[in-house]
């Protein structure tokens, strides 16, 4: 009990059911994990109860549904109750095809969170599978595991909260430290450090150690030593611009086809999608896969299939540079290429309010739901949204907060979120919707939120507004393309998104477009293509972006084969911004 270790725990009244899972677990995980196996539901719950009062960790919970055990999926249902941190998993026996209703209408609301067909010989690798792809994310959700960097910065600090945000998203195993706490001032001690400048981070991966104080992005990544910048007469088929699901796609089919890539990215691979903690539409997933595992897989397929990354640097520029492009990024590198794909989606758009503002990371957080959703534990939450991300977002919330409220501005869901994620809502016991409701005001307390203003969308901006308890809020409304990095010359919607194929206007850019009008992932410019969110007229949807990156090769390859003059970009319109 010094160190207990997470439990996995069955139940089920079928005895069959109940001793082949026994078997299966304690012969695979019982080195790792705690087997508890209880003959009933009522008894089940009682050890739910028990173990939540130790404060054990329980990483599995396994009930039944079949013909001899119809009590799993409430008891999964009330499991959540009890440890909502922990994954759920329905058992079927193969052939019981007459569940199968009941089943897929429990998991759609949320009773479960995957199902697995009880194993019927010795290495069932399918069943394992199912049971280690719910035990590596737990695993990641929790942030447990050995740090290979260490992070020892102030709560509520901007920089420290996004430091933590992109390690965890990146798949850097991290541990946080507070500053002041015992943990914090032996690390500090050990390394001689008195009054260092915050946050200070320690590679321990690294012999020795390398020590960072208050480092830049671009020191981090100097540091770490993963990636660096090309020499500078080297010359890429392709520079993707963005490591979302799209921009991770054209990595890795055009790697994958020959195409020599560099793949820039200034925060995290997985963009937006990386933040949701359980996509459940992806095709080939049943089971939903957190959109971390999937950007970082797809990343490693990339990286393996030979694709170059450049992390942790910002695009600032893109300009002529003779018969190629040169995209330059910061810290004063210039990448040269024949083409390139902007792939740097969107930031979720701000509320505007000052009073939220000045509270970014002390409790009001732009995304980032995965990472900060522990620290909201026992406590209040509010999510702004109305689309997938913010119903992914309120689900993986909910394992911790006491209670989740989404504000949604328009009058339902219906018209901009996934019929699941709204019956899942509607079945979480831990979840409202407030529909109709816009946030007008905050209150703070010693610096940290503490409660929402709202009101409904219908009244006027300087209404006093209802006050709520909130000890965070998740902002995860609209999108603003990443786009201020490129020349004025590449044509955009009145939103800001880059216009491509059908949609580009001949009567504005004739010059630029001397070879014909452009492919149907081209922008206004020769070689410079648009996909995922940051093109006009995208779907907001994952799959739809991993298929504009798939498509988008086939059209460098026209490109690259039939490319027989250099681009023309203004100089004036080539100016400096953010880039992803």
């Amino acid at each position: 009990m010094d160190d207990p270790v997470p439990i996995l725990l069955i139940a089920s009244t079928d005895t069959a059911s109940r001793r082949t899972l026994e078997d299966e677990l304690r012969r695979r995980y019982g080195a790792d994990y705690e087997v508890v196996v209880c003959v009933d539901y009522a008894h089940g719950r009682a050890v739910l109860e028990g173990l939540r009062r130790w404060k054990r960790a329980v990483a599995l919970i396994l009930g039944c549904y079949g013909p001899g055990d119809h009590g799993g999926l409430d008891f999964l249902r009330r499991a959540y109750g009890y440890h909502p941190a922990a994954k759920r998993g329905v058992v079927v026996t193969w052939g019981d095809f007459a569940s199968a209703p009941t089943v897929f209408r429990a998991l759609s609301q949320g009773y479960a969170e995957f199902l697995v067909i009880r194993p019927e010989r010795p290495r069932d690798e399918e069943f394992h599978g199912a049971v280690t792809d719910a035990l590596d994310d737990w695993h990641l959700a929790q942030g447990v595991g050995f740090e290979a960097v260490r992070l020892i910065g102030e709560v509520g600090v901007s920089r420290t909260h996004m430091l933590r945000d992109s390690m965890s998203r990146n798949h850097i195993p991290v541990g946080f430290h507070p500053a002041g706490s015992a943990s914090a001032q032996r690390t500090l001690e050990g390394l001689g450090l008195q009054n260092p400048a915050l946050p200070v981070l320690v590679l321990e991966f690294t012999a020795p150690p390398v020590v960072l104080e208050n480092p830049t992005d671009l020191e981090i990544a100097e540091a770490m030593g993963v990636t660096r910048p090309p020499s500078p007469d080297k010359v890429f088929d392709v520079v993707v611009v963005g490591a979302g699901p799209s921009g991770l796609a054209a990595a890795v089919y055009a790697a994958s086809e020959g195409l020599s890539t560099m793949v820039v990215e200034a925060e995290a691979v997985g963009g937006q999608a990386g933040t949701s903690s359980l996509i459940r539409n992806y095709p080939g997933f049943s089971r939903g896969v957190s959109g971390a595992h999937l950007a970082y897989r797809t990343f490693h397929q990339a990286w393996t299939l030979g694709a170059d990354f450049l992390f942790l640097r910002t695009v600032e520029s893109l300009r002529e540079d003779g018969t190629h492009y040169a995209v330059s990024v910061s810290g004063g590198s210039v990448v040269r290429c024949r083409s390139v794909v902007v792939a740097t989606g969107a930031d979720y758009r701000r509320i505007g309010l000052p009073q939220l503002e000045d509270l970014v990371g002390r409790g009001v957080f732009y995304g980032s739901t995965v990472s900060e959703a522990p620290s909201m534990a026992g406590k209040q939450v509010c999510v702004v949204g109305g689309g997938n991300s913010a119903g992914q977002a309120v689900l993986h919330l909910a394992r911790y907060a006491k209670k989740v409220t989404l504000l949604v501005r328009g009058p339902s869901l219906s018209a901009s979120m996934s019929e699941y994620l709204i019956a899942q809502l509607a079945a979480s016991r831990n979840v409202s919707v407030r529909p109709g409701t816009t946030i007008v005001g905050a209150r703070d307390q010693d610096g940290f939120l503490a409660a929402l203003k709202v009101a409904g969308s219908g009244e006027p901006s300087g209404s006093a507004g209802e006050e709520i308890e909130a000890a965070g809020l998740f902002v995860l409304i609209g999108s603003s393309p990443r786009t201020s990095w490129l020349p004025d010359t590449v044509q955009r919607d009145k939103a800001g998104f880059l216009r491509t194929g059908a949609a580009w206007d001949p009567g504005g850019d004739e010059a630029a477009r001397s070879d014909g009008p452009p492919l149907a992932l081209e922008t206004s410019l020769p070689g410079v293509f648009a996909i995922g969110d940051v093109r006009s007229g995208s779907i907001k949807r994952v799959a739809t972006a991993v298929g504009d990156g798939a498509t988008v090769v086939s059209m460098l390859h026209s490109y690259l084969a039939g490319k027989t003059a250099a681009p023309s970009i203004s100089q004036e319109g080539a100016s400096p911004g953010t880039g992803s």
